[in-house]
């Protein structure tokens, strides 16, 4: 990388030396003015920038490759050393190291992800990284379940699962990131209904122009292939009779319209016809609206199935009957659950497939895929956790770990509703912004405090982790650290907050000596207001508490204060706004020389703070109102 910047500049220098001509001088003619002699030399020099700055962004990109595959391996190792753990203290340890290893992946390939051009590799690895993301926390409360329970067999396949979906996605991050494959693997997308739509009626289309662009018969084969694929919907079982009936009769539409294209193509071309004729383009027109028809009922079949079963597994009872089932030990009733949820699952698979369908374009192709992959893992790793709490139904880990199994299922129904909207809004011709494909945390690339943040999280999930085997007074005395450490960050925030709303108070006060009495009286009383609460708001951040109830107390009520500030803010700020712009206008209709009142007299003293507030004020006193409500948002998010 040295040398190829090295090269780069070298070769910038040269051309900026064969360019230097020194001071401008008036052309000798109205010709084209030269501004270098050495054409052979400056063409050498900027194909040498040219090469060297392509190797410079090549190397760039193998670099980072690099630091991904990396990451990865360490990742690997250290996930192969926590599937091998069979003590809880090697279990936090390793699993600490995990977590940051997993972070510094997150931000690499968030990275990476955002550079990438091609939105199917983009969307491939949003579906990645979306897998990491949740298998993080499931690889957490499974292994902690193996280890409390390790004779349990049902722990065991759930947690197994887990390390096996994250080495696949970790196998996929790779695959896209160095464009590999894997032996045997076929990463050609399923064909969809769509993109087999889209390129029959494009050769339809071209027999415009060419009317030996295609053959009748490898049109008549791209047809029934298409229509071949309509059976995902006509033999569903959760497809309607009508529905089945209208999708059935445009099929047999579509074939007798191409057909009757076929015919009139025939004859077309035994006239040797150089271009369509006048029967040839109302037939063209009637093929390409026959299969428009087709899609757009195929869509609406797959929109209104999903639609309803979003609806109806909206409730989650399957999960929650499952959750009451094992956390009282029926197994039968566990087992009874199970098959609901699995024909819950096929439901879902089989909607997802039908989605991909329809999706419209090819990123949106590889979510509805993700989607059907993840429903197909999951709904199985449920029941496995719920068959383990219900032979341990006391166990607080077993109940954790089939909390986080049916949340992450239920976050992606949540994924399918906002799925099945964009589907809809690409159909319809109304897609807006790109799609976000962050997934895992990762930093914005000028947002330092993000990354910090974001890091921050996976640290306190590791402590929590920690946390959950500690006994009870290791526990409570942990807790209570973090707590009090939480609760000083806070605080800190809460006194930078009180500080400028006692600055925004000294410059009301200064203020308001340029009011007459009544305006005046309305901004002191909103002020003092303002000092009361500050004040409080200060007072409540020193105070220290002990105990939860008074913890919580201490919160609430720097809540309510810190909505006190806000409201006295927004009451006092538009009325200033308002007496500013009425004082300026008398001020310059009377033309005087003075302010909007006499100033006082030379010998009236004026108080340092006053004095030191004045210099430093704007407009009518008050600092920038973007300086103030930036703490006063800092304050809000707390």
């Amino acid at each position: 990388m040295g040398q190829a910047c090295f090269e780069a500049r070298r070769a910038g220098d040269a051309i900026a030396q064969l360019t230097d001509v020194g001071p401008a001088l008036p052309p000798q003619s109205d010709g084209p003015v030269t501004v270098f002699s050495d054409r052979t030399g400056m063409v050498k020099a900027a194909r040498l920038l040219l090469s060297s700055v392509t190797k410079v962004l090549v190397l760039a990109d193998r670099i980072v490759i690099k630091q991904i595959i990396t990451s990865r391996n360490k990742v690997l190792v250290t996930l192969d050393h926590l599937e091998r753990v069979s003590t809880f203290q090697e279990f936090v340890q390793i699993f600490s190291q995990f977590g940051n290893e997993m972070v510094e992946f997150a931000h690499l390939t968030g990275d990476r992800q955002n550079d990438l051009k091609d939105e199917k590799k983009k969307a491939r690895m949003a579906a990645a990284r979306a897998v990491l993301e949740k298998c993080t926390m499931m690889l957490l409360t499974a292994s902690k379940t193996c280890l409390r329970h390790p004779d349990c067999e049902s722990a065991r396949i759930n947690k197994d699962a887990v390390f096996h979906r994250m080495r696949c996605a970790l196998e996929q991050v790779i695959e896209i990131v160095t464009e590999a494959r894997s032996c045997g693997e076929n990463k050609i997308l399923p064909a969809s209904i769509y993109n087999g739509i889209k390129d029959f009626k494009f050769s339809v289309e071209c027999l415009r122009e060419n009317l030996n662009s295609s053959s009748p018969q490898s049109m008549g084969s791209q047809l029934e292939a298409l229509v071949e694929r309509t059976e995902d919907f006509t033999d569903s079982a959760y497809t309607s009779h009508e529905q089945r009936q209208a999708i059935l009769g445009l099929c047999q539409l579509a074939r007798q319209d191409t057909q009757q294209l076929v015919h009139i193509w025939a004859e077309a071309q035994s006239a040797q016809a150089k271009e369509a004729t006048e029967d040839m383009e109302v037939a063209i027109l009637k093929t390409c609206h026959s299969v428009s028809d087709l899609r757009r009922e195929l869509h609406k079949v797959a929109i209104i199935r999903a639609s309803d079963l979003l609806k109806v597994h909206g409730e989650q009872l399957p999960l929650r009957a499952l959750k009451a089932a094992g956390a009282e030990g029926k197994l039968e009733a566990v087992a009874e659950y199970s098959r609901t949820l699995t024909e819950q699952k096929e439901q879902l698979v089989e909607t997802c497939r039908l989605l991909c369908h329809v999706s419209g374009n090819e990123p949106l192709e590889i979510t509805c895929i993700h989607a059907e992959e993840t429903f197909h893992v999951i709904g199985p790793q449920i029941m496995s956790a719920a068959q383990t709490l219900a032979l341990h139904p006391s166990s607080k880990i077993a109940k954790e770990n089939l909390e986080v199994f049916c949340e992450a299922w239920e976050s992606q129904l949540c994924d399918m509703a906002l799925l099945l909207r964009e589907i809809n809004d690409v159909f319809e011709g109304r897609r807006g912004d790109k799609r976000s494909y962050l997934s895992l945390p990762r930093p914005g690339k000028h947002s330092a405090s993000l990354k910090t943040a974001k890091a921050v999280k996976l640290d306190t999930e590791v402590a929590y982790a920690i946390l959950l085997w500690l006994s009870p007074h290791e526990q409570t005395s942990m807790a209570k650290l973090g707590l009090e450490l939480r609760l000083l960050s806070s605080d800190v925030d809460t006194e930078v907050l009180s500080e400028e709303g006692l600055q925004l108070c000294s410059s009301l006060r200064t203020f308001s000596t340029q009011l007459v009495d009544e305006e005046k009286s309305v901004v002191m009383t909103e002020m003092e207001k303002m000092v009361a609460l500050c004040q409080q708001l200060q007072m409540g951040a020193k105070t220290p508490v002990q105990g939860k109830t008074a913890t919580f107390q201490k919160v609430d009520s720097s809540i309510q204060t810190t909505g006190g500030i806000l409201t006295v803010v927004l009451s006092l700020l538009p009325s200033c706004n308002k007496l500013s712009r009425k004082y300026k206008l008398e001020r310059s209709s009377l033309g005087s020389p003075q302010g909007w009142r006499e100033m006082p007299d030379a010998s009236t003293p004026v108080r340092e703070e006053e004095a030191l507030h004045n210099k430093n004020s704007n407009g009518f006193g008050v600092k920038s109102l973007e300086q103030h409500m930036v703490g006063l948002n800092l304050l809000e998010s707390k």
